[in-house]
């Protein structure tokens, strides 16, 4: 189910993904904060759509302002224990990784899932993206569900 919602205009893509963080310091007092303020924090979200002939809203954290889309929670995928990984079942994250330049990284600290929150998998993906995993963890890249 999409959520129409304001995003600056620099994001205003189609496909364009971000996680939500709340209100910022700079919202208190804008007249389109119910617009804007709308959505999960912590929740990542697609841009499935730009409203057409929308006009772009001034915005004090948007130096080029907001404009009008249609969001949908995304998919969350991330690296998790391969170790009893099976769609339907539930997991965590194994924890952060210091290694930024390794190209799991982004699925092992993904944006839109905490560390010590259970997930449940939605779908078994394969193998992760890197070589060799420096902690020496045996991963699984899946998809999680964050709706839970």
């Amino acid at each position: 189910m999409s959520t129409v919602t304001l995003v600056g205009t620099r994001l205003a893509e189609p496909g364009t993904e971000f996680v939500y963080h709340g209100e910022a310091d700079a919202c208190a007092g804008c007249p389109y904060r119910s617009q804007c303020l709308n959505l999960e924090s912590g929740t990542k979200y697609r841009i499935t759509s730009v409203r057409e002939n929308a006009q772009t809203l001034e915005c004090a954290m948007h130096d080029g302002g907001v404009r009008a889309v249609e969001v949908e929670p995304a998919d969350v995928r991330a690296n998790i224990t391969s170790k009893g990984a099976f769609a339907g079942s539930k997991t965590s994250l194994p924890g952060p990784c210091p290694y930024v330049e390794c190209p799991s990284h982004e699925y092992c600290e993904p944006d839109g899932a905490e560390f010590d929150t259970e997930y449940r998998i939605r779908e078994i993906l394969g193998d992760p993206p890197h070589d060799v995993c420096h902690l020496d963890r045996a991963l699984e890249l899946v998809e999680l569900d964050t709706d839970d």
